[in-house]
């Protein structure tokens, strides 16, 4: 839904609130879920699938790299204003910096970038030289599929005026998706109660 819709969702229930409001609130607290929940995630296992979509940020395209396991967990996520060797890398660091186990296979669509990328990471120490890079289009379906629900997101908002605003929505987005799948410790897919009392708990709101 846009702000908008959840406005008048709101207002439907006796809460006068303005959009602009719910989005100064994504801003100041979408990135502080998405930080506040990293302890609280489960482990994803070591088999990648990496890919990158497309978020129209001043009426310019600017790319939402993204990492999920053969699980279709999250494994990371970041939106760079290029689409290039140093864009993936980027990647990769935050996966392993953030706690991401050391992958055993990563899986890529053609694109020329991950080849040189993941090659000059093992170089470099950041990715274990057996690491195997399989740039196979098929095998990305369920990376692809995912990609669809932060798109219907970001679809709703038309793009974006600046690219930081950009950049703490989709953290926002991303933590509610890991939350969505159950990805978090004893809060289960599906169970929306669990999941509020989660949020919750995480910004001090119940003991």
């Amino acid at each position: 839904m846009s702000y908008r819709e959840v406005q008048e969702l709101l207002a439907e229930r006796g809460i006068a609130v303005d959009h602009s409001t719910i989005w100064r609130w994504v801003q100041r607290y979408g990135p502080e879920l998405e930080l506040r929940q990293r302890p609280h995630l489960k482990p994803t296992n070591r088999s990648w699938r990496v890919d990158e979509t497309y978020i129209r940020v001043k009426g310019k395209w600017c790319y939402l790299y993204r990492a999920v396991d053969s699980q279709g967990a999250t494994v990371n996520f970041f939106l760079s204003a290029f689409r290039n060797r140093e864009s993936a890398q980027i990647l990769f660091r935050r996966a392993l910096r953030h706690g991401a186990p050391q992958p055993r296979v990563i899986n890529t669509d053609l694109a020329p970038t991950y080849p040189t990328a993941i090659t000059g990471l093992k170089r470099s120490g950041v990715l274990r030289r057996r690491c195997k890079h399989r740039p196979v289009q098929y095998l990305n379906n369920i990376i692809e599929q995912d990609h669809r629900a932060i798109k219907r997101r970001l679809n709703a908002k038309q793009g974006f005026r600046a690219f930081a605003a950009a950049r703490r929505t989709v953290d926002g987005y991303e933590a509610m998706h890991r939350i969505r799948k159950g990805q978090v410790r004893w809060v289960p897919a599906g169970n929306v109660i669990l999941q509020n009392r989660f949020i919750d708990r995480l910004f001090g709101l119940v003991q």
